[in-house]
């Protein structure tokens, strides 16, 4: 179908399949930011913010691809690194130069390689990130900073890379944030919306560069951050997206605020952020919970996005206590495929293009366990409840494709003999455990026993399919 530029019209799309199949993503935080490289490692933004609130989360913002705000807050952390290490009056724009040198020699197809093996069905790169700086030459560059672009084509090398694999390619812009258009520091949380420039300028070079990314690389996603400025006519975007990639998706950060209407609401705000998002805006394709999921099933699709630790930028002081372990990396991606949701896992590249190795572990880990336990991922939806438990304790996710059911155990039972709770199996029914092959299973009143193999060997998470299907009684779970 053809979409004309109309609200009603861009609703009529739908989440395409392969959105809903695919599941795993990895997000790059890529950029000048990553030079310096350091942020504190405060803690997750929800839990700082709580207990000491917005001016001191931003104060000591662990996100280090925000070193450049962080910079200019006095007083903070960013400061005095910054001074030690490159001196006070050297300019966050002069990273450039040894950006553009180190990217040289970066190969994209390594990355496109880790992604693969990691097990991930898409990719989104930051294009734009809020300092402003572009990672593609573009033909509309920035009026205030001559020569404010990565030298060489970097998104155009690494969705090359990247669908060489088979992987598709997304594309990240932070469309409500730019320091080149509107400087105001973000010290507090309603300098975030009063940050976002209105300018016609800015909407005209935002609406370019979109123009421009969607035409030049054909991205699967359009996935925009922090906003929108109020004067620009999104559906006029979105009908042009969907007109030229049928089964693209956007995401849900398109919010539009007018410094016309005052401050945001404080309490709307906290509500959105308190499932780490955004207020609503008018069309999506799916939300973007960050550094948090959902506790139960969501009908609409959602993605959840984080980093490895606490940044989504390279940031050398954070260390492997800092990191999610491959056991909770893979137990919480369970957790969300369970819930409808897919998850955007991101890494952050040293300045040279280097992923850093603990880091790259992790997305070893994730694909090694993915090799096994894939078919209870891939291609599923979620069943009538997320979560269960066994007789031991255990918690399970369950997941369910066609007429079979995937009951996912976050932990490796001690004992051979193991009862799914609230679990009744159709007539008929097998049960296969992922890896090993057909098990015993016998159905009791409070659920479905099964028997182990002695030689299963401890793992994050084991998968059990129960072909043909079941149903769950009632009370269970949820």
């Amino acid at each position: 179908m053809m979409y004309e530029p109309t609200l009603e019209s861009v609703r009529a799309h739908i989440v395409p399949d392969w959105f809903h199949d695919a599941k795993l993503g990895i997000f790059i935080h890529w950029g000048l930011y990553s030079v310096p490289g350091w942020a504190p490692t405060t803690g997750p933004l929800h839990d700082v913010v709580a207990k000491e609130g917005w001016k001191e989360w931003f104060r000591r913002n662990p996100y280090a691809e925000w070193y450049m705000n962080s910079l200019r807050i006095p007083g903070s952390p960013t400061v005095d690194y910054h001074a030690q290490h490159f001196g006070a009056d050297f300019p966050y724009e002069r990273f450039a130069e040894t950006f553009n040198r180190e990217t040289a020699a970066w190969d994209p197809a390594v990355w496109a390689d880790l992604f693969k093996r990691a097990g991930a069905q898409y990719v989104v790169l930051t294009t734009k990130h809020h300092d402003g700086f572009l990672l593609w030459p573009s033909a509309r560059p920035n009026p205030f900073r001559a020569g404010y672009h990565a030298t060489r084509d970097l998104v155009g090398d690494l969705t090359s890379a990247v669908r060489a694999a088979g992987l598709r390619m997304g594309l990240y812009y932070s469309g409500g944030l730019d320091w080149t258009f509107n400087d105001r520091v973000i010290a507090d949380i309603v300098d975030l919306f009063m940050g976002v420039p209105q300018q016609l300028e800015y909407v005209e070079y935002a609406n370019a560069h979109w123009k421009e990314l969607i035409d030049r690389y054909q991205p699967s996603i359009l996935w925009n951050d922090i906003g929108y400025p109020a004067a620009a006519n999104l559906v006029e975007l979105f009908s042009f997206y969907y007109n030229t990639i049928p089964e693209g998706v956007i995401n849900d950060r398109f919010t539009q605020a007018s410094i016309g209407d005052g401050p945001p609401d404080p309490a709307a705000i906290m509500q959105a952020l308190a499932q780490g998002m955004l207020p609503t805006p008018p069309h999506f394709d799916f939300r973007t919970p960050e550094y948090a999921v959902f506790p139960d099933i969501k009908a609409e699709k959602w993605e959840s996005c984080r980093g490895l630790g606490y940044s989504f930028g390279y940031n050398r002081n954070e260390t492997v206590d800092d990191m999610l372990s491959p056991v909770k990396l893979i137990r919480s991606f369970v957790d969300i495929v369970s819930k409808n949701g897919n998850l955007l896992i991101n890494v952050g590249p040293m300045g040279d293009g280097t992923i850093p190795p603990e880091q790259a572990e992790r997305l070893e880990a994730l694909g090694a366990w993915l090799s096994v336990n894939g078919e209870a991922i891939y291609g599923t939806r979620p069943w009538t409840r997320a979560e269960g438990v066994t007789d031991s304790g255990i918690g399970m996710r369950f997941t369910r494709k066609g007429d079979d059911l995937y009951a996912i155990l976050l932990d490796t039972p001690q004992q051979p003999n193991v009862t799914l709770l609230d679990v009744t199996v159709s007539p008929g029914s097998r049960v296969i455990l992922t890896g090993y092959g057909e098990i015993a299973a016998a159905q009791h009143d409070h659920g479905l026993t099964i028997t182990l193999p002695a030689s299963l060997a401890d793992a994050p998470a084991h998968a059990i399919r129960i072909v043909g299907g079941a149903s769950a009684a009632s009370g269970g779970g949820r």
